[in-house]
């Protein structure tokens, strides 16, 4: 919904006057504005920092041309655009009607004939871009908006003419994971025939209120899209051999929209007349509270430390790339695509300016201290982005690329391609390491893996620290653990790599630990096979603590034990399994001092180190998150509690989070400690918990999936799909 415009937004772009913000993203902010003679526009831009870019400039220009080519039938018409003005713009009629996806969690599912109806009105839009040669590449719910007289079809960011690949590299899956073709998802041409794939999809989910892939991680989602069979249950029984068709895995096999059209709906009547009674209702409402829009201005924030602080999170965008010229798998929309849409989206229902009540205060929920977009290199098929300081920079390794990114402006300072990705890189003592990842063979068996360490100044190999024999540096497997003063733990694998990012049963993979000042090996130790096709890594996380290396590892897939060794034999001192529904929250920091491993799950409980046996757990159950240890201290999040600190020794709630709502509070990852805040997700926004009167005092606008802290820079480092974010760490 519209939001007040900022004290800092211009008045007026081109002949259009501000009016109010529909949404703000690390790309740019779309408004609401009116022409002279009072028509109303959606009006987009670009931050002018970003439009340095000439590539980004060119997706700009052609997005408003592929706007143009679906019409305004079909699509937003398109009143006007300057795409070479300092801050580019494009004005567009402002559509009145919900985004699909806002409909559905509104109203719920739709009925079997406004499905059909929708679905033969997609047709006709899908079929006005292919007989021009366009496709769209990134159609799901959040992109199309339900009128009364039919959908239109919104945000060609990412569109491109058939077999145009200029502006798209090679082997890069550009789009939405959930709806995405297979081809789309392997990099390969999309064609018409991928859109009607996605098309099928969005008939799903308006049907069922769900993907047709289910939800998770965009590996996860991507790898369903490619071997895995469509979820079609709850479909009305009518549709699903029409929607079964659309979601061939091979393009040849779907249908046409032509073909499409006619087994969807007989064209009878209008399209008003086939949506349910509460949908046309919330349309109307839309169309009057237009008309009330009157422009309205927050004033400039007031002068102070505080002041001062929200001022640098509410700045200006910094001066970064948009887009890439290498890298590995692209998951997520790329420069100004569907990911742009959908945080100023989400920022737009957090909203700017907002507050958020408190026991003894308001907080206003705040801007990043900036964004950086991860572009068409993104990162693999794990999902897996950890950005580390050091050096005075962030490091940030995502496959095919590692970038040094300044914290201060989120700047790129330097980009090397080494090939190394998040689970292959960390950071220690103020030095990088990394796991060596060879150039593609022919034959898939290459060189030894080494360690190595990197320049933190330009990213550059310094020099090679240790050599494990019997490895295969093709496999994209292999995992750096962790690194103490003397000795490096890996998780390294041997024989022929068959895919990218997946393991085969005939790979034997093994645990090492090795002197990093004489590369001596000191010992190995086998762990179990994988199936073929898998692509779940041997470890989540792992520490060394004392004599002592803590693990949680998948003895098979999904499936997580904690495995303590002694450090220096890599013999195992006890096993125990480890329940929990998402494996992944567990990638953070283990929470372990030298006498207990802390965990969460229906109860915050302390192990032993010594035996594995429970020391202490506490009585109320609240289905906590992972952990963070800070001086004696357990911080987590519990479901329906927020954020609980306990004695790490005996176990003893010291206090828990007052006055804050706490149901919508985020137990999919630790808690990030500062010195005088603990921050985790709430929602849609990242609170700040005040460690002395455990209250929310400060909150940001989130779109993060896991959180990260640089203590040396002082910044929460957020991290999605698509995004790097900075907030202040406190």
């Amino acid at each position: 919904m519209p939001t007040p415009l900022t004290h800092d937004d211009p008045v007026a772009l081109g002949p259009y006057r501000l009016i109010a913000r529909l949404g703000s993203g690390g790309m740019g902010t779309v408004y609401v504005a009116r022409s002279a003679g009072g028509r109303t526009v959606a009006l987009k831009t670009m931050h002018a920092a970003i439009a340095t870019d000439p590539a980004a400039r060119t997706r700009f220009r052609l997005e408003a041309d592929a706007a143009r080519v679906i019409g305004d039938q079909f699509g937003a018409r398109v009143m006007d655009a300057d795409p070479l003005a300092e801050t580019p713009w494009l004005a567009t009629e402002y559509v009145l009607g919900p985004p699909l996806d806002e409909a559905v969690e509104a109203g719920g599912p739709l009925p079997e004939q406004s499905v059909r109806a929708l679905g033969a009105a997609l047709c006709s839009a899908l079929g006005q871009l292919h007989r021009s040669e366009v496709v769209h590449r990134d159609l799901k719910p959040s992109n199309i908006l339900v009128t009364a007289y039919g959908p239109k079809v919104i945000d060609f960011g990412i569109a491109r003419a058939i077999g145009d690949d200029r502006l798209t590299r090679a082997g890069a899956a550009v789009g939405t994971p959930a709806f995405m073709s297979p081809e789309q998802a392997t990099g390969q041409d999309h064609d018409s025939a991928g859109d009607v794939f996605a098309l099928a999809g969005v008939l799903i989910y308006a049907a069922t209120g769900r993907g047709p892939f289910g939800h998770g991680q965009a590996a996860d989602l991507l790898y369903r899209v490619r071997y895995a069979e469509a979820d079609l249950s709850g479909v009305p029984a009518a549709l699903v051999p029409v929607l079964a068709q659309c979601l061939a895995k091979e393009p040849g096999g779907r249908p046409t929209t032509a073909q499409l059209t006619a087994q969807l709906h007989d064209g009878k009547g209008e399209f008003a007349d086939h949506l349910p009674e509460g949908l046309l209702a919330d349309i109307g409402r839309r169309a009057a509270e237009v008309w009330r829009l009157s422009p309205q201005r927050l004033p400039a924030p007031a002068v102070g430390p505080e002041a001062a602080a929200t001022t640098a999170v509410g700045g200006r965008p910094s001066r970064r790339r948009f887009l890439a010229a290498s890298g590995a798998l692209a998951v997520g929309a790329a420069a100004g695509g569907g990911a742009w849409w959908w945080q100023e989206r989400a920022a737009a229902r957090s909203g700017r300016g907002t507050t958020t009540q408190g026991s003894a205060h308001k907080t206003e929920n705040l801007d990043p201290l900036w964004t950086y977009p991860f572009g068409s290199m993104y990162t693999d098929i794990y999902g897996m982005v950890v950005p580390q300081g050091v050096g005075g920079l962030v490091v940030v390794p995502m496959g095919g690329l590692t970038e040094g990114v300044i914290p201060t402006s989120g700047d790129r300072k330097w980009q090397v391609t080494t090939g190394e990705s998040g689970w292959q890189m960390l950071v220690a003592g103020g030095r990088i390491y990394r796991l060596t990842v060879g150039g593609p063979t022919d034959d898939g068996v290459g060189s030894a893996v080494t360690l190595q360490t990197a320049d933190p100044r330009n990213g550059k190999t310094v020099k090679t620290l240790a050599r494990f024999t019997a490895s295969n540096d093709q496999l994209e497997t292999h995992q750096l653990l962790c690194v103490t003063d003397r000795v490096v733990y890996v998780a390294v694998g041997n024989g022929k790599a068959a895919g990218t990012g997946y393991f085969t049963a005939g790979q034997t993979f093994t645990l090492r630990a090795a002197d990093i000042g004489t590369g001596k090996p000191l010992w190995s130790k086998p762990l179990p096979a994988r199936p073929d096709d898998s692509k779940r890594l041997h470890f989540l996380a792992a520490k060394a603590v004392g004599s002592r290396l803590v693990t949680l590892q998948e003895m098979r897939e999904w499936t997580v034990h904690i495995v303590v060794r002694d450090a220096s034999t890599g013999a195992v001192l006890w096993a125990r399994p480890y329940d929990v529904d998402d494996p992944d929250i567990l990638r953070g920091e283990i929470a372990a001092d030298s006498d207990h491993l802390y965990l969460g799950g229906s109860r915050l409980r302390a192990l032993r180190l010594s035996d594995g046996a429970v020391a202490w757990q506490t009585t109320t159950e609240h289905a906590y998150g992972p952990p963070a240890l800070r001086a004696g201290v357990v911080y987590a999040v519990g479901q329906g509690a927020g954020l609980t600190a306990v004695d790490a020794g005996s176990g003893k709630v010291l206090w828990a989070e007052k006055g804050g709502e706490v149901d919508a509070a985020s137990t999919a990852w630790q808690p990030v400690l500062g010195t005088r805040y603990a921050y985790y997700k709430n929602g849609n926004l990242l609170r700040a918990i005040s460690l002395s009167n455990h209250t929310t005092s400060l909150t940001y606008k989130t779109s993060g999936k896991q959180f990260h802290a640089d203590a040396d820079s002082k910044l929460v480092l957020s991290v999605d799909s698509d995004y790097l974010t900075a907030y202040p760490l406190k």
